[in-house]
């Protein structure tokens, strides 16, 4: 789930914090540039692992800060294809169930990758499973008894399959429209997220496979 990446940078410090030691204040600024910060085909950077590599500060004409260029280690968000990891339901919807690990909220199960039969309930806003059902549609399965469906509810942990991730690099928007001409805004995509799946054995919501569980293997509620 969390994988070390080696980063180089020139990094600032402000004379500020020129009595700070240079490694100690260099980590707070790399945080403070790359924490919770995506990265095109690396990840999400979480914190600063440790500093690899720094060179001697030298003070720029200007600025008065000193600047150093550095190599580092950072820990980054980025689950491998096929890993299997916990999350929560975050919210569901005709398209699939989009989920939450906390600090990541760009994990999304589409309909192909749930399991088989199911179908979305717009009153419940859950999709639900129904094991041994004959029916083949989804304006059959919703004529089933609300006892034998197995829900997947808000909040409820799963546990999920990677299958792939993306990454969108966002360009920037169009120049200012001109009067009279209308400029089409698209929806804002996230810059990174994740595909996966409750289509197998022992995935999904935790408690369907409860007795199959080794102890302490599943996430705390918050």
């Amino acid at each position: 789930m969390f994988v070390l990446s080696v980063i180089k940078d020139t990094i600032a410090i402000l004379p500020a914090n020129f009595g700070v030691p240079p490694a100690q204040a260099l980590v707070a600024e790399i945080n403070k540039k790359y924490a919770n910060r995506v990265l095109h085909d690396v990840g999400l950077c979480i914190c600063a692992f440790d500093l690899v590599e720094a060179g001697e500060g030298k003070v720029r004409y200007g600025d008065g800060c000193l600047w150093y260029k550095v190599r580092f280690r950072m820990v980054v968000f980025r689950p491998f294809a096929s890993e299997v990891i916990l999350a929560k339901v975050k919210s569901s919807d005709e398209d699939g169930i989009r989920l939450s690990v906390g600090f990541f909220d760009d994990i999304y199960v589409p309909l192909a990758y749930l399991p088989q039969p199911s179908a979305f309930d717009p009153n419940e806003r859950a999709h639900f499973w129904l094991p041994d059902s004959e029916a083949t549609t989804s304006h059959g399965l919703l004529e089933s008894a609300t006892v034998d469906r197995m829900y997947i509810d808000q909040g409820e942990v799963v546990r999920v399959r990677v299958e792939a991730d993306e990454f969108y690099d966002d360009e920037p928007g169009p120049p200012k429209a001109s009067e009279g001409v209308a400029v089409k805004r698209e929806v804002r995509r996230a810059p990174y997220s994740m595909i996966c799946s409750i289509a197998e054995q022992g995935l999904g919501p935790v408690p369907w496979w409860k007795s199959a569980q080794p102890d302490g293997d599943a996430m705390d509620e918050e």
